[in-house]
Protein backbone atom coordinates (compact mmCIF):
# COMPACT_ATOMS: atom_id res chain seq x y z
CA UNK A 1 0.00 0.00 0.00
CA UNK A 2 1.20 3.50 -0.78
CA UNK A 3 1.90 5.62 2.00
CA UNK A 4 3.29 9.57 1.77
CA UNK A 5 4.24 11.89 4.21
CA UNK A 6 2.14 15.46 3.70
CA UNK A 7 3.87 18.83 5.23
CA UNK A 8 1.35 21.36 4.10
CA UNK A 9 2.91 24.54 2.43
CA UNK A 10 -0.21 27.02 4.00
CA UNK A 11 -0.44 25.25 7.18
CA UNK A 12 1.84 26.51 9.90
CA UNK A 13 5.07 24.34 10.86
CA UNK A 14 5.06 21.59 12.87
CA UNK A 15 5.39 22.59 16.67
CA UNK A 16 7.23 19.01 16.95
CA UNK A 17 8.70 16.16 14.86
CA UNK A 18 5.73 15.04 12.54
CA UNK A 19 4.12 15.87 9.57
CA UNK A 20 1.00 18.00 9.06
CA UNK A 21 -0.70 14.71 7.88
CA UNK A 22 -0.10 10.95 6.22
CA UNK A 23 -1.72 9.95 3.19
CA UNK A 24 -2.21 6.12 3.10
CA UNK A 25 -4.36 4.86 0.03
CA UNK A 26 -7.20 7.28 -0.40
CA UNK A 27 -7.09 7.66 3.61
CA UNK A 28 -5.47 10.91 5.05
CA UNK A 29 -4.59 11.33 8.58
CA UNK A 30 -4.20 14.51 10.18
CA UNK A 31 -2.00 16.01 12.86
CA UNK A 32 -3.58 17.99 15.72
CA UNK A 33 -4.02 21.29 14.01
CA UNK A 34 -4.17 24.34 16.64
CA UNK A 35 -5.15 27.86 15.93
CA UNK A 36 -1.08 29.05 15.29
CA UNK A 37 -1.22 31.85 12.26
CA UNK A 38 1.02 30.13 9.93
CA UNK A 39 2.90 33.47 8.90
CA UNK A 40 4.37 34.01 12.74
CA UNK A 41 3.42 30.51 14.31
CA UNK A 42 1.80 32.55 17.06
CA UNK A 43 -1.64 31.43 18.09
CA UNK A 44 -4.45 33.70 18.10
CA UNK A 45 -6.27 35.02 20.78
CA UNK A 46 -9.54 33.56 22.67
CA UNK A 47 -10.97 30.26 21.75
CA UNK A 48 -12.78 31.47 18.93
CA UNK A 49 -9.96 32.72 16.93
CA UNK A 50 -8.25 30.10 17.82
CA UNK A 51 -11.17 27.14 16.73
CA UNK A 52 -11.48 29.23 13.16
CA UNK A 53 -7.97 29.30 12.52
CA UNK A 54 -7.23 25.78 13.64
CA UNK A 55 -10.33 24.76 11.07
CA UNK A 56 -8.55 26.92 8.37
CA UNK A 57 -5.27 25.32 8.56
CA UNK A 58 -7.10 21.48 8.61
CA UNK A 59 -8.29 22.81 5.36
CA UNK A 60 -4.75 23.39 4.44
CA UNK A 61 -3.39 20.38 5.49
CA UNK A 62 -6.69 18.47 3.16
CA UNK A 63 -5.63 20.89 -0.09
CA UNK A 64 -3.01 20.05 -0.27
CA UNK A 65 -3.51 16.67 -1.55
CA UNK A 66 -6.58 17.67 -3.24
CA UNK A 67 -9.16 16.47 -0.35
CA UNK A 68 -11.53 18.70 1.09
CA UNK A 69 -14.26 19.31 4.10
CA UNK A 70 -16.32 17.14 2.53
CA UNK A 71 -14.12 14.06 2.63
CA UNK A 72 -13.50 13.95 6.31
CA UNK A 73 -14.94 10.93 8.12
CA UNK A 74 -14.32 11.83 11.68
CA UNK A 75 -12.58 14.40 13.64
CA UNK A 76 -11.79 14.31 17.24
CA UNK A 77 -11.53 17.78 18.83
CA UNK A 78 -9.14 18.74 22.21
CA UNK A 79 -10.47 21.51 24.62
CA UNK A 80 -8.69 23.30 27.47
CA UNK A 81 -11.93 24.10 28.89
CA UNK A 82 -15.09 21.59 28.58
CA UNK A 83 -16.90 25.33 29.07
CA UNK A 84 -15.68 26.17 25.45
CA UNK A 85 -18.07 23.66 23.93
CA UNK A 86 -20.71 25.82 22.87
CA UNK A 87 -18.53 28.16 21.13
CA UNK A 88 -16.18 25.49 19.30
CA UNK A 89 -19.38 23.99 18.69
CA UNK A 90 -21.26 26.72 16.81
CA UNK A 91 -17.88 27.47 14.30
CA UNK A 92 -17.70 24.01 13.83
CA UNK A 93 -20.85 23.61 12.62
CA UNK A 94 -20.40 26.48 10.50
CA UNK A 95 -17.13 24.84 8.88
CA UNK A 96 -19.16 22.08 7.74
CA UNK A 97 -21.81 24.23 6.54
CA UNK A 98 -23.87 22.79 3.30
CA UNK A 99 -23.07 19.35 4.15
CA UNK A 100 -25.81 16.98 4.45
CA UNK A 101 -24.26 15.27 7.31
CA UNK A 102 -21.74 15.88 9.83
CA UNK A 103 -18.55 13.78 10.26
CA UNK A 104 -18.32 11.22 13.19
CA UNK A 105 -16.67 12.79 16.07
CA UNK A 106 -15.42 13.15 19.24
CA UNK A 107 -14.48 16.31 21.92
CA UNK A 108 -12.60 15.94 25.18
CA UNK A 109 -11.01 18.61 27.58
CA UNK A 110 -7.32 17.62 28.09
CA UNK A 111 -4.98 19.10 30.87
CA UNK A 112 -2.97 20.68 28.16
CA UNK A 113 -2.46 21.40 24.93
CA UNK A 114 1.02 22.27 23.34
CA UNK A 115 1.68 26.13 23.51
CA UNK A 116 -1.05 26.76 26.07
CA UNK A 117 -3.57 26.72 22.94
CA UNK A 118 -7.39 26.20 23.81
CA UNK A 119 -8.32 24.13 20.69
CA UNK A 120 -6.79 21.71 18.53
CA UNK A 121 -8.28 19.21 16.31
CA UNK A 122 -6.92 16.27 14.25
CA UNK A 123 -9.26 14.59 11.15
CA UNK A 124 -9.38 11.21 9.19
CA UNK A 125 -10.49 12.10 5.43
CA UNK A 126 -11.87 9.56 2.76
CA UNK A 127 -11.23 10.27 -0.69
Amino acid sequence: MNKKAIIADKAPAAVGPYSHAYLVGETLYTSGQLGLIPETGQLEEGVAKQTKRALANLNAVLEEVGFSRQDIVKTTVFLANMADFAVVNDIYATFFEGQAEYPARSCMQVAALPMAALFEIEAIAVK
